[in-house]
C-alpha cells in the first residue's frame, strides 16, 4: 500500500442521516452540530448560542426529549423535534457478572450487534467500547478476530455506548446540580472492545472529543486509552488528534511468532511499530505507553521472552500488562501457569517497568479481554478451523 492510499477507510460506515428523516443529533461534532442547526433554520445570530444549548442538554444533562430542553422557547424546541432525533443504539441484553462487571449487547442501524463492557473498580469505573462491527485483524488468540468484519461504527454508535452505561449507571447529574457534584462510576474509556479503532480513525477521533469536551461528558484526555494492533501509519495521528493514552496489543517479542498472533505485524513489523511508538509520548504528551501481553502457555511466555521483551521496548516510556489468556470456546491456546506468569513478571519488574498482572473480570460472563463476539453472528468454527487460520496446526 502507498504512503497516501487511505488506513481508516477500508469499511463502509453507515452515514449519520438516512437518504430522508431526521438527523440523529449524537455523534455530531460542534461544528457538524452548528452547520446543522442553521440548516433546519436557527438563525446565524443565534447558532453558536443553539448549539451550546443543546449540547449541554444532549452531553452534561443527558436529555433524550427535546421537550426537555426548558431554556429553549417552546416553537425552537418543536423546530428541533422536526428536523432531529436523539437516538442511542439500542441496548439489547444486560449481563452482570458475579464480580460485579456488566456485558452490554447493544443493536445499531442495521440490525448489527456490538458488545460493551462497564468494569467497576474501587474508586473508579472503566468502559470498554467497541469501534466496529466484528474485526479483520484475525489475532488468533482473540475470540472478537474470529468474526468476520461487518462494519465501522459511527461516531454517534461510538459515543452512544457511553451514554447507555452512564443510563444504565444512573450518573447522569440530578436536576439542579452540576455534573462535577457527582461521583464518576464511569471514569475511565478504553476502546479496547470489538474492532480495531485505528481502522476507523475518524468515527473514533470525533466520538472521543465529544466525550472529551469540558460542557459534556468532560473526561480527561488521561481518562482515555485507545488501544491498538499496530496500524503504524495512524499512531502520529492519533497522537494530534486526539492526544489520549496508548495501549498496543504486543503479545509476542519475535516477528516470526507475533506474525501469528497478530497478523497485522505482517503489514508493519516490530521494528516499524517501535520506531512509530517511540515518537509517541512526545507527541501527545502522555506519559507511558501500555504494552499489553497476553500470556500463551509455551507459546510466548518463556524467561528469553521476558528478557528479549526488555531490549526491544528500551527507550520508551512504558508499562506492560500482563493478561492471562481468557480462554473461550475452540480457543487453540492455554492460559500460562500462574507460576511462569509471576517469575515473567519479575523480569520485567526487576528491568525498572512496572508488570501488572492483569486480574480477568466478567469471565462467567465472556466479557473479559479477548472474549467479546456479538452473539448473533458468531462464527461457528472447529478447533481445528481455528488452529489452521493461526498457523498452528501440524499439516
Amino acid at each position: 500500500m502507498s504512503a497516501a492510499a487511505p488506513i481508516t477507510q477500508d469499511v463502509l460506515t453507515i452515514p449519520r442521516k438516512l437518504p430522508e428523516g431526521p438527523v440523529n443529533l449524537v455523534g455530531l461534532t460542534r461544528e457538524q452540530l452548528k452547520d446543522a442547526l442553521l440548516a433546519a433554520g436557527t438563525p446565524e445570530k443565534q447558532v453558536k448560542m443553539r448549539s451550546n444549548q443543546v449540547w449541554q442538554w444532549l452531553y452534561q444533562k443527558g436529555v433524550r426529549s427535546f421537550d426537555d430542553m426548558t431554556n429553549l422557547a417552546k416553537d425552537y424546541r418543536a423546530m428541533l423535534a422536526e428536523h432531529f432525533v436523539i437516538e442511542l443504539p439500542e441496548v439489547v441484553s444486560r449481563h452482570v457478572s458475579e464480580d460485579g462487571t456488566r456485558k452490554y449487547l447493544v443493536r445499531i442501524a442495521g440490525g448489527h450487534e456490538v458488545e460493551v463492557v462497564y468494569i467497576p473498580e474501587e474508586g473508579r469505573g472503566t468502559l470498554c467500547v467497541s469501534s466496529q462491527v466484528g474485526c479483520t485483524l484475525t489475532c488468533s488468540f482473540c475470540h472478537t478476530g474470529t468474526q468476520k468484519l461487518v462494519r465501522n461504527l459511527t461516531a454517534g454508535e461510538i459515543v452512544g455506548q457511553v451514554m447507555l452505561a452512564r443510563d444504565d449507571l444512573g450518573e447522569w447529574p440530578k436536576p439542579g446540580r452540576h455534573p462535577k457534584d457527582e461521583t464518576r462510576l464511569l471514569s475511565n474509556i478504553v476502546l479496547m472492545g470489538m474492532g480495531e479503532p485505528l481502522y476507523n480513525f475518524e468515527n473514533v477521533r470525533d466520538a472521543m472529543k465529544i466525550a472529551m469536551d469540558p460542557e459534556g461528558i468532560s473526561l480527561s484526555r488521561r481518562r482515555i486509552t485507545l488501544s491498538t494492533s499496530g496500524v503504524v501509519p495512524e499512531i502520529a495521528r492519533t497522537a494530534e488528534e486526539i492526544g489520549c493514552l496508548l495501549a498496543v496489543s504486543f503479545h509476542a517479542t519475535t516477528n516470526k511468532v507475533r506474525d501469528k498472533l497478530v497478523p497485522i505485524n505482517k503489514r508493519w513489523n516490530i521494528e516499524e511499530l517501535l520506531d512509530a511508538l517511540k515518537a509517541y509520548p512526545k507527541l501527545s504528551n502522555s506519559e507511558r505507553i501500555t504494552f499489553e501481553y497476553v500470556m500463551l502457555k509455551d507459546v510466548n511466555d518463556s524467561d528469553e521472552d521476558a528478557r528479549r521483551l526488555i531490549k526491544l521496548i528500551r527507550g520508551i516510556p512504558a508499562k506492560i500488562n500482563l493478561i492471562p489468556f481468557n480462554e473461550w470456546p475452540g480457543a487453540p491456546y492455554q492460559r500460562s501457569d500462574w507460576k511462569r506468569i509471576k517469575a515473567f513478571a519479575d523480569i520485567i519488574y526487576k528491568a525498572g517497568y512496572a508488570s501488572p498482572i492483569r486480574t480477568p473480570r466478567g469471565e462467567d460472563i465472556m466479557a473479559a479481554c479477548g472474549q467479546l463476539k456479538s452473539a448473533t453472528e458468531r462464527a461457528r468454527k472447529s478447533k481445528k478451523q481455528i488452529e489452521a487460520e493461526a498457523g498452528l496446526s501440524s499439516a
